[in-house]
């Protein structure tokens, strides 16, 4: 779109701004809900384009209008307001009517009744608008009222509503501001006002749709207490919810309040704050593989969902600390600032932040990399963060009731390649447990799964879904360990034809049947009925590490089948048919005391052995996600973050999750790619001065590959690259990390110094 802008301002120079904007509107169809073109809203955004330096638009024209040229120096007409002083009762009828935009009269009348007998004057109204006149047939002027743009943040009126910064930011212009309110200083009726307020409560909404195309719901309004009681505002049922922040000494913005004002609110429909909080359906886009300018952090969160410039620039900040300064707590992430310090605390502390938003725009330039893959594994899985030294609010139990350990729960899900490179998270759900509802895991079975933690994996495949409608030709499959063994989640898959595929590793205790027939009781247990296959083939699969298990080369013996799965006893699902790959170690030694099983099922056709061979090594990639978690705990330190709540931690995890993503990304492209030039990486003067340093000689003229940076930064953390053919580790590469970053800040920071010192430019 800027590529178009720009091509039809030099294809016309004398283009005038309003039929740009409308050429604009034309272009992406953007109209109000009367098929208007939204004229103004494109004009403001060609401004900030052009603010930004992105576009030059056309030289503004001046055009003189009723309010402004020749008429803007003349006086306003004389108007005469009635002086009454009766009972209600007794004045009669009363009138109010609407100031149409094309009958000038009207509007210098309001106009002139404003700025003369309102203490705030006419003003400027802002945004939607309406405006009233206030007549009786026999007195003439009583009075006049307008409504305009609710505000955009106020505290209490959001807190009395409950909305969510996604629910404000598309219900907003449901609630309307009484902007001024006035009865002529000399009509004198009791009961005036408030009748008045009543009847044009009555109507507002019907001439707000007929005006603009949609429905308020919320009218709002600030009372001078110093001036006013809101006596009128309460006699008509209006709601006070609190005072407005008004400051003496002025905002930071250079604005000065006028002192602190009643916030009285009205619904114009029973359910409004129900209606206010309805969060639109915010969808994963694509975002074009050139979204996003500048370094990779904001190449990476382009798309996230926090819309306030201020704060965005922060994330920005906020998420090259944490890269820059790995294993590093946020006050060592301040770079011994005690304004970034303080920064980050109140960006992870403000309610417009979220987890989800932050993270929303990795997940779509995560969807962005998938859709160069045939096959994606979208690998989900648990783990739990231990706060149990210094406790957040919110925190919930994590442990059995003897260790009475507390925490959080993360359900992560990371989209991996089939080479086993990191591509992103594509879903992260983080919550604390119920204490009260500990330990009664025996009821949980009583209840649908919905009100159950296992729905944490239809959540998940639903997110992976998202991802796979984005990626027609990518086919996603969705791998879980026997945790996620649950037939609600076959039963999503079957009824997704187009969604993804499952690969899961079943639990072998829930002793799951298949039917071998039509009738119900012609079944027989998984197990029993795969161990009856013919062996299809052997194959080694690599078994890592662990505490108590060597890492060993086991050899399997292989059996697939195509089987129909039971649903649980008690459920009114259908039967899923699905493939089954067997594998059993064979030939082991006497110190392997838990030979290799696994039950795989899928949705993906099994019909050779290399199919399920396949299948295996598919799931043996599940265990990148654990490399993931290790690095978000021991990489991140996510479990020693100092942060007051909940809330705060998980906004907190959702920066880390994207750095730990980048780091396991560098550890596996260094291995796969390592003759890729280091620039995706690294900037010019990072690798120059880790060359420096570590070779201390001068750079190359030519860019060194990704593996020899990474190498040289690796060995800043220990790595010595004994071993032939071994590649550096996560820890070392965190403590090179650390290093380097030191060492560059120091480079930049003396080359600052001298620039200084010789009266350069810095």
């Amino acid at each position: 779109m800027v590529e178009r802008i720009v091509g039809a301002v030099s294809a016309e120079p004398k283009l005038s701004r309003r039929k740009l904007s409308q050429q604009v509107c034309e272009w992406l169809d953007w109209r109000d809900p009367l098929g208007r073109l939204r004229e103004m809203n494109a004009r403001k955004a060609l401004l900030e384009l052009e603010r930004r330096g992105v576009v030059v638009l056309p030289a503004a024209r001046s055009v003189q209008n009723f309010k402004g040229g020749t008429e803007k120096a003349q006086p306003l007409p004389a108007i005469e307001v009635a002086k009454v002083e009766c009972r209600f009762e007794e004045l009669g009828a009363v009138e109010i009517v609407a100031v149409g935009g094309q009958n000038r009269q009207e509007s210098r009348t309001w106009r002139r009744l404003m700025e003369e007998h309102h203490y705030l004057g006419a003003g400027k109204l802002r945004g939607a608008q309406l405006r009233y006149l206030i007549r009786s047939p026999v007195q003439g002027l009583l009075g006049g009222l307008s409504f305009s743009a609710g505000t955009r943040r106020l505290a209490c009126r959001d807190q009395w509503i409950g909305w969510s910064e996604p629910a404000i930011r598309a219900n907003l212009q449901r609630v309307v501001c009484n902007s001024r309110f006035l009865i002529g200083p000399g009509v004198k009726v009791p009961n005036l006002a408030s009748h008045v307020l009543s009847q044009i409560l009555q109507r507002i909404s019907a001439d707000w749709q007929e005006r603009y195309g949609y429905e308020p719901v919320l009218v709002e309004t600030f009372v001078d207490g110093e001036r006013f009681g809101g006596v009128c505002y309460r006699a008509a049922n209006w709601e006070r919810v609190g005072q407005t922040a008004g400051r003496a000494e002025g905002f930071q913005n250079g604005k000065v309040s006028t002192g602190k004002k009643e916030v009285y609110v009205y619904a114009l429909r029973p359910d409004a704050r129900q209606v206010l909080c309805r969060e639109p359906e915010d969808r994963l886009k694509l975002r074009g593989k050139s979204a996003g300018k500048g370094d990779w952090v904001e190449q990476e969160l382009a798309g996230a969902r926090i819309f306030d410039g201020r704060l965005r620039r922060r994330m920005y900040r906020v998420t090259r600390n944490f890269a820059a300064q790995a294993q590093a707590l946020v006050p060592q992430a301040g770079n011994g600032s005690e304004a970034e310090v303080r920064g980050t605390y109140r960006f992870f502390q403000n309610r417009r932040v979220t987890m989800e938003g932050l993270l929303k725009g990795h997940v779509e330039a995560t969807v962005e990399r998938a859709r160069d893959h045939a096959v994606v594994l979208s690998v989900q899985d648990t783990t739990f963060l231990n706060y149990t030294a210094h406790s957040p609010e919110g925190a919930g139990p994590i442990g059995t009731k003897k260790d009475s350990s507390v925490g959080l729960v993360l359900h992560g899900t990371v989209a991996f390649s089939l080479a086993g490179t990191p591509l992103g998270v594509l879903d992260a759900q983080c919550w604390a447990r119920d204490p009260e509802q500990a330990g009664k895991r025996e009821k949980r079975k009583q209840l649908p799964i919905e009100e159950k933690e296992s729905v944490k994996w239809l959540r998940s495949y639903r997110a992976v879904a998202e991802a796979q409608r984005l990626c027609p030709n990518t086919m996603f499959v969705s791998v879980g360990d026997r945790e996620s063994d649950i037939y609600e989640l076959f039963d999503e898959a079957a009824r997704s034809p187009n969604g993804p595929k499952l690969l899961v590793r079943a639990e072998r205790t829930r002793h799951r049947k298949t039917l071998d027939g039509a009738g119900s009781e012609n079944h027989e247990y998984l197990w029993e009925r795969m161990k009856k296959e013919p062996v299809a083939g052997h194959r080694k699969v690599h078994i890592p590490k662990k505490p108590a298990r060597p890492e060993r080369k086991a050899k399997i013996e292989v059996r697939y089948a195509s089987v129909l799965l039971r649903p649980p006893n008690d459920s009114k699902l259908q039967p899923v048919q699905v493939w089954a790959v067997y594998a059993l170690e064979v030939d082991h030694g006497p110190e392997v005391t838990e030979p290799l099983e696994w039950m795989l099922l899928t949705t993906v056709p099994v019909s050779s052995f290399d199919d399920a061979d396949q299948r295996l090594r598919w799931y043996t990639l599940r265990w990148g996600i654990e490399l993931f978690h290790r690095i978000i705990k021991s990489g991140c330190r996510v479990e020693d973050r100092l942060l007051d709540d909940t809330e705060s931690l998980m906004k907190c995890l959702a920066v880390d999750l994207i750095v730990a993503w980048r780091i396991h990304l560098l550890m596996k492209a260094s291995r796969e790619t390592p003759d890729v030039p280091c620039t995706g990486f690294f900037e010019e003067d990072e690798w120059k001065v880790l060359h420096a340093v570590v070779r201390n000689e001068p750079p190359p003229e030519t860019t060194p590959s990704l593996q020899t940076v990474v190498r040289m930064m690796a060995k800043l953390g220990g790595f010595l690259g004994r071993k032939r053919g071994s590649e550096p580790g996560m820890i070392t590469l965190w403590r090179g990390l650390i290093r380097l970053n030191a060492m560059v800040a120091g480079a930049r920071a003396a080359l600052r110094h001298i620039a200084y010192q010789s009266g350069g430019p810095p």
